[in-house]
């Protein structure tokens, strides 16, 4: 195709956000239907570049390359069976945060949805990146707009959760700009495609991958850099949290796949072990962690690190059904998360509450509401039939093949996922009603349903039809893992 659809679907929400910015409309209805037609029109985009998406072909596809700095930066975007579920989901999210934001947001709400829309452009640039640079400068732009969701809108430690996350994520990008520069020295291009083709010396493999790993680790999290993202759960709106949950935290999970696999094959099989052992202490430790919160969003964010650990547990078995677990656990992830997250919203708008004692007994109450909880707890404990289930599943049977104990230790905190969040849904929906202020509280209504119901319907979709999501990432997985293998085989030769 000669039209730019990749740089059509990255822009097309920055180009609304300024639209909105010169609207006049004081009660922001015209902001709020930019902001919701903008983000259904990228959606509409994503799902046609996806459904024309060849299957067949491990390629990158409708690529778009332009000189930008002086012939030494391209601006280079494709997408692959990995990328394009990625930018579904991105843009599935939005529309929904936009919904949210209608309940959860009374002030400066043009500025609001003018912070997601920017977010939303930065998000998609990550997944169709061809070129270091311009990776890292969406993967680094992505903060601005976040620290502002959280710093502007958020509770009352809002500044200093803000600047946490901006600290954090912004000290762990510095060396990987260092690393894509001497990639640079080294290959003499920063082009991903070129750099593929270049077996990168051994030698420098292990710094390279260190250098990487110090930036996805933050932003994963990973154990122990996780402080940051309860922080920022419990300060961060509604929305906020959703994209945080659903997307920021696949954008390092991506970049293991992209970057740290096909590039320093030798230095991911050398850190293995490391990576082996951060995962099986984040999957344990903050599933115990999370079994003594009494804050629903400190609970669903220490749930979020556990649930990571599973990914990049899979991603390092170098396995077929190691690594499309851990890509669909992202996807699946990304549904749950983004719904127990609105699930908090919903009675948070009601109690401006979210300390688990406030409530109790809602399903008297709110049978709706108390319905889709529970289903959404279900799913985050991995019940089979919803898509919670499969992607721990595959990266279990991953592990297996690779690591018996590490397999059966990452078995325990599937246990220990079904006990947080059975604790946590007996204590919300069921049980005895202590604040009388639940008996006065309306059901949800139509906008609450529609966003929740959207996101029941493709947990339970995705749980007993997974094909559309498993058939995209089947030729992608199969090339990543060949190509693995054979720089492993020349490595051991030489």
């Amino acid at each position: 195709m000669n039209f730019p659809i990749l740089s059509t679907l990255i822009f097309l929400p920055l180009v609304s956000s300024f639209f909105i910015f010169l609207s006049k409309d004081s009660n922001n209805n015209s902001a709020v239907y930019i902001s919701l037609f903008s983000s259904l029109a990228t959606f509409m985009l994503s799902l046609f570049i996806w459904h024309s998406l060849d299957p067949t072909s491990s390629d990158f596809q409708f690529l778009e390359e332009k000189n930008w700095i002086n012939n030494f930066i391209k601006f280079k975007l494709g997408v692959d069976g990995i990328s394009i579920l990625f930018i579904v989901l991105t843009t599935l999210i939005t529309p929904i945060c936009i919904i949210s934001c209608i309940n959860s947001v009374k002030v400066r709400v043009k500025e609001f949805l003018i912070a997601i829309l920017i977010l939303e452009t930065f998000m998609i640039g990550v997944f169709c990146s061809l070129d270091l640079v311009v990776f890292y400068i969406f993967f680094e732009a992505g903060l601005i707009p976040m620290f502002l969701i959280i710093g502007v809108w958020g509770g009352p430690r809002r500044v200093y959760s803000a600047f946490k996350f901006f600290l954090f994520t912004l000290l762990g990008s510095v060396l990987m700009l260092a690393a894509i520069i001497t990639i640079y020295w080294i290959t003499g291009t920063t082009d991903v495609t070129e750099i593929y083709k270049i077996q990168i010396p051994s030698g420098y493999q292990n710094l390279l991958w260190l250098a990487f790993f110090s930036s996805f680790a933050v932003k994963m999290p990973m154990w122990p850099v996780h402080t940051w993202l309860p922080d920022a759960h419990v300060e961060a709106p509604t929305a906020g949290s959703v994209i945080l949950a659903a997307i920021l935290l696949k954008m390092a999970g991506y970049g293991f796949l992209r970057f740290s696999l096909p590039m320093f094959p030798i230095a991911s099989e050398y850190f293995t072990p490391l990576i082996y052992t951060l995962s099986i202490i984040a999957i344990i430790y903050t599933s115990l962690v999370a079994l003594m919160q009494e804050d629903m969003k400190k609970l669903i964010a220490y749930s979020s690190v556990a649930h990571m650990g599973y990914v990049t547990l899979g991603i390092f078995t170098f396995t077929k059904q190691g690594i499309e677990g851990s890509i669909f656990q992202m996807i699946s992830h990304g549904l749950i998360s983004a719904a127990l997250f609105l699930c908090v919203g919903v009675v948070y708008d009601r109690l401006h509450s979210r300390m688990i004692s406030t409530y109790g007994g809602l399903v008297n109450y709110l049978p709706k509401y108390s319905f889709l909880f529970v289903v959404f707890a279900l799913a985050g404990l991995g019940l089979p039939g919803t898509s919670g289930f499969l992607g721990e599943f595959l990266v279990l049977v991953g592990t297996f093949q690779k690591n018996y104990l590490v397999s059966m230790l990452a078995t325990f905190g599937v246990v220990l996922s079904a006990a947080y969040m059975l604790w946590l849904t007996k204590r919300v929906i069921f049980g005895n009603t202590k604040n009388n202020e639940i008996k006065n509280l309306k059901d949800i209504n139509n906008l609450e349903a529609l966003m929740l119901i959207t996101l029941a319907i493709l947990i339970i979709l995705f749980g007993f039809y997974p094909s559309p999501l498993m058939d995209t990432l089947n030729i992608s997985v199969n090339n990543l893992i060949s190509n693995y293998e054979i720089a492993i085989q020349v490595n051991r030769l030489n």
